[in-house]
C-alpha cells in the first residue's frame, strides 16, 4: 500500500567530507548502518545536546528545498553560509503525495527569518503577505508571542513543517498551546518532524518518538525519555536532587 505521508523516511546515501566534523557526531555515524530512518506523520527527535538532532534536522529541511537558515522553499536568504553537507548526503524517501506548503522553524535563527518576512512586507502587496503571518511584525511581537503567530497563522493543512527546539522562546503554557496546534495540523494532513528537550511537546499525541544517544537511534515512548524521567523525578523530589547536585558541586 503506497504511503499518503510527504516523507515515508531518510537515509544516508553518500559519503560526507572526510574532514566535516558532521562524521563524527552519534546520528551520523549510526545512520551510515541503517538502510533507512522510518519517518512518521508526525516524528519527533530528542536525545542530548551533541548528538546532531539540529543537524539532522537541518539536513532534512536542505534536501526538502527548505532554507537552511529557516523559512520556506522561497525564503532564499543567507546571513552565514554555517549549515553542514548532510543535506547533500541525504536521500527523502517520499509517498505518493506532494505538499502544498513547507516551513522549517528554527529557534536559533529565528530573527533573521522575521527580518525577512519584515522585507518581503515592504513590496508590492506586502499587506496581502503580512496577513499570513498574523497581520503584524514579528519583531512587533515577544519572542514567544511571535513563534506562536507563526505556526497559528503561516502553518496549515497539507503542509510539511520542521521545527526546531521551538520550545527555546515558550512557556510551559504556551507549550501546550503549540502542541495542540501541531496536533490539529496533523489531523488536516500535515506532517511534521521535531526535535526538542520539551517533555510536553514530546506527548504530541500519535507521535513516533526516536531517542538519539551515543548507542543508537531508538524509537521510544514518552514516559521512557531521559527528559520525562529527570523532569518528573525533579518535580516530585525537588529538595532531593537539589541537595546531590548542590553537594556535588560543592565537593568539586
Amino acid at each position: 500500500m503506497l504511503s499518503r505521508q510527504f516523507l515515508t523516511g531518510v537515509r544516508l546515501s553518500r559519503a560526507l567530507p572526510e574532514d566535516s566534523y558532521v562524521s563524527s557526531l552519534p546520528v551520523v555515524r549510526h545512520m551510515r548502518t541503517m538502510e533507512l530512518l522510518p519517518l512518521a506523520p508526525v516524528t519527533i527527535l530528542v536525545g542530548e545536546n551533541g548528538v546532531g538532532k539540529s543537524t539532522l534536522l537541518e539536513a532534512v529541511a536542505v534536501a526538502a528545498g527548505l532554507n537552511p537558515e529557516g523559512g520556506s522553499t522561497n525564503f532564499q536568504f543567507a546571513t552565514a553560509q554555517t549549515h553542514s553537507p548532510l543535506g547533500q548526503s541525504l536521500t527523502l524517501c517520499r509517498g505518493i503525495r506532494r505538499p502544498k506548503d513547507g516551513f522549517f522553524l528554527r529557534a536559533e535563527s529565528f530573527y533573521n527569518v522575521a527580518t525577512h518576512v519584515d522585507q518581503l512586507a515592504q513590496l508590492p502587496g506586502g499587506d496581502r503577505f503580512l496577513q499570513r503571518y498574523g497581520g503584524q511584525s514579528l519583531h512587533a511581537q515577544s519572542h514567544g508571542e511571535s513563534f506562536l503567530s507563526l505556526v497559528l497563522n503561516r502553518f496549515g493543512p497539507d503542509g510539511l513543517y520542521l521545527l526546531d527546539e521551538p520550545e527555546a522562546a515558550l512557556s510551559p503554557m504556551r507549550q501546550l498551546t503549540l502542541l495542540a496546534a501541531l496536533h490539529r495540523l496533523a489531523g488536516l494532513g500535515a506532517q511534521i518532524l521535531l526535535s526538542t528537550h520539551s517533555p510536553i511537546l514530546m506527548a504530541l499525541p500519535g507521535a513516533l518518538l526516536y531517542e538519539l544517544t551515543d548507542e543508537g537511534i531508538q524509537p521510544v515512548a514518552w514516559q521512557q525519555t531521559q527528559h520525562y524521567q529527570i523532569t518528573r523525578r525533579f518535580l516530585e523530589a525537588p529538595e532531593r536532587m537539589l541537595a546531590y547536585l548542590l553537594d556535588e558541586q560543592h565537593a568539586e
